[in-house]
């Protein structure tokens, strides 16, 4: 059975979202309905809809008479349809933690949660009404109603950022979350807290947090260095963050070392997990003819044919391995052994190196002898 979602607002960051989500999953078929569609097709939209995720609303409008009309007015008009047609059809409701306040905005998007509530009541339709707090993703337009997109597109452009109360906690919701959520509303399972629903997962921090967290992106490219992904607001950050970079300013140089061996060139580093290189060596280069005490690292050939060569550190047995890129195999260092690799074809060798430690030339642990 296909589930038939009517979308309003399908334009919009969340709308957005939700309508590529439910068109990567079988069962749902989304239709979507924005201010800028023909008005008169909204009755038809709305009665052939097996659920109703009504998004479309105004938070910036020119009036202050608009918010009204944006909000409760049109959340009414669906209403109106769905009694003339006498259908009773499950409604989900974006409102926002604002209609809780005694402002324009927030008292219309109450007069919205209250048309919801008094159908459902009316009729028995499922209804759920999601007051939303601070949201972030992709797609989001900054300068408009996402201080986290916001600070993103500005920090990402070196504009400047305003800060009001640096102190300020926000409660945080990434858009996957609310997707997931709204899908589990769909299918009748909303997260349900009281008269109100819930999205289960929200992140909590300040003003200056964030903006601290996000200056801290912007210099990835220089130390090269990762975010902690083991913490799930930094992750949700870091991509959010990636989604607002200029088009041009999606590609960075790294620094190569070069000398007649060939070249490396290192790619990540992390605290946590070590780092990333690539070497490239020329046809019968051999490098390496070190060991570690502790230092531990992990070799694959992406482009060529190599010899990697071990010898225990005080014995004289050579551990050899023919490795190319025809058949990729990690090939592991472990500590004690002395180790090279050597260029056995006839083009450049590249090799991905990962070491379990950044690179420390205070302590570097590497000593050099022969294989």
């Amino acid at each position: 059975m296909t589930i038939n979602v009517l979308v309003t607002g399908s334009n919009g960051f969340v709308g957005r979202n939700l309508m590529s989500v439910l068109g990567q999953r079988p069962g749902y078929t989304a239709v979507g309905f924005d201010v800028s569609d023909d008005q008169t097709l909204l009755s038809d939209l709305v009665l052939s809809a097996d659920v109703i995720v009504h998004l479309a609303g105004v938070n910036r409008p020119p009036r202050i008479e608009d918010y009204q009309q944006g909000n409760a007015r049109l959340t009414e008009q669906v209403i109106k349809v769905l009694d003339d047609g006498q259908r009773i059809t499950p409604i989900i409701l974006s409102s926002s933690t604002q209609a809780a306040k005694e402002n324009a905005y927030g008292l219309s998007k109450r007069d919205a949660e209250n048309a919801v509530f008094a159908y459902g009541q009316r009729t028995g339709a499922h209804t759920y009404v999601y007051r939303l707090p601070n949201l972030f993703g992709k797609w989001c337009r900054p300068n408009y109603n996402s201080a986290v997109a916001t600070f993103c597109h500005n920090i990402a452009r070196d504009l400047p950022v305003e800060i009001n109360d640096p102190t300020v906690e926000l409660d945080l919701v990434y858009i996957d979350d609310l997707m997931n959520e709204f899908v589990r509303a769909i299918d009748g399972c909303a997260s349900q807290d009281g008269a109100y629903c819930q999205v289960p997962v929200v992140h909590k921090a300040t003003v200056q947090e964030l903006v601290d967290r996000i200056r801290a992106f912007r210099s990835i490219r220089e130390v090269l260095s990762l975010p902690n992904f083991e913490d799930p607001l930094s992750r949700k950050l870091y991509s959010t963050y990636l989604a607002n970079l200029p088009e041009d300013a999606f590609a960075y140089s790294l620094k190569t070392h070069t000398d007649p061996r060939g070249s490396f060139t290192e790619f990540l580093r992390t605290p946590e997990r070590g780092q990333v290189s690539v070497n490239i060596s020329k046809p019968g280069i051999t490098k390496g003819n070190h060991w570690h005490h502790t230092k531990t690292e992990k070799f694959l050939v992406v482009s060529g044919f190599a010899t990697i060569c071990f010898r225990k550190v005080g014995t004289q047995d050579v551990i050899t391995y023919q490795v190319s890129s025809e058949k990729l195999e990690v090939v592991d260092i472990p500590p004690g052994y002395t180790h090279a690799i050597t260029n056995t074809g006839v083009g450049d060798l590249v090799t991905i190196m990962w070491v379990n430690e950044a690179y420390d030339p205070n302590q570097p642990d590497t000593w050099f002898e022969k294989v």
